[in-house]
């Protein structure tokens, strides 16, 4: 069907194909093969959505956009016994679909136990990068702890790395006083992992005060938490010799009979000669004088 292609890869893997079984009478067919319209009011939010806040100026103008065009791509829902329906994915749709009065939207109809109802609508949200950080690892969290998924399992069926759902995962461990920063934008995901090192959540909101106040960067974070934990600071990684400078030293030593260290600086540099004996001493300064 022509309205699934734009849901993705991992979204439209989770919702079971062909036609649904028990379709509510509160179906009025839209002309559209799948697709049907059904009341606004009878679309129920799902009760596994992820996302928890969405902004007003965002809904306003998708509103608009209905407004002007219509719901082009329908909702996904799950037909209930009375008449009603979960919503599996289009929350965003359907509150902009609301907000501009429309009595119904197009939905296409499937079958979804309460796993995959978390599954698809954390899919949908990721894919769109619609999810902030704590909300996506509540999610993950839902799926490991309720339903016994391992990383990997849940970076398979969101389509991201296990490494990069772990580290997601862990900022559960943050002080909420950094979390809700986190939320709001206040810090960045960078930042919050720099505080996950430090050894309590009292110690972490300390910090983040610190690190708010002082706008420090992800960089100047880890080095401050480094430091509070007692290690050492990691030191920049030495520039590269160039294969000239290592030609010139070579060059010296061959001429000179011994060993001879070149180094440059920003401005000239140094070069070391080393002998061995007062008899190597004595030839050197023949040579060089």
């Amino acid at each position: 069907m022509a309205q699934r292609k734009g849901l993705g890869k991992g979204l439209d893997a989770l919702i079971p194909g062909g036609k649904s079984s028990g379709v509510p009478s509160g179906f009025v067919s839209s002309g559209s093969v799948g697709v049907q319209q059904v009341a606004v009011e009878l679309i129920q939010r799902n009760p596994s959505q992820p996302r928890l806040t969405f902004k007003d100026d965002e809904l306003n103008e998708l509103a608009a956009s209905i407004r002007e065009h219509g719901v082009i791509q329908p909702l996904i829902v799950l037909p209930k016994s009375d008449g009603t329906f979960t919503l599996i994915a289009g929350e965003r749709r359907l509150q902009a679909s609301q907000r501009a009065g429309l009595k119904t939207v197009p939905v296409i109809p499937r079958q979804a136990n309460n796993q995959e109802l978390l599954e698809i609508a954390l899919i949908e949200n990721v894919q769109r990068a619609d999810l902030n950080a704590m909300e996506e690892a509540e999610a993950y969290r839902h799926l490991v702890e309720d339903f016994g998924l391992s990383h990997e399992m849940v970076a398979r069926r969101v389509g991201k790395s296990r490494v990069a759902v772990t580290n997601t995962l862990r900022l559960l461990g943050l002080a909420d006083t950094v979390k809700q920063a986190l939320v709001d934008g206040q810090i960045t995901e960078g930042h919050a992992r720099a505080l996950l090192a430090l050894s309590t959540q009292k110690a972490q909101a300390s910090v983040l005060q610190t690190v708010m106040n002082l706008s420090m960067s992800v960089r100047q974070t880890e080095e401050l938490v480094r430091k509070l934990a007692g290690q050492k600071p990691l030191k920049a990684a030495k520039p590269k010799r160039g294969a000239d400078v290592n030609d010139v030293e070579k060059r010296l030593q061959k001429s000179l009979g011994t060993k001879v260290a070149l180094k440059y600086g920003k401005k000239g540099g140094t070069v070391t000669i080393y002998y061995y004996s007062d008899e190597e001493l004595d030839s050197l300064l023949e040579k060089l004088t």
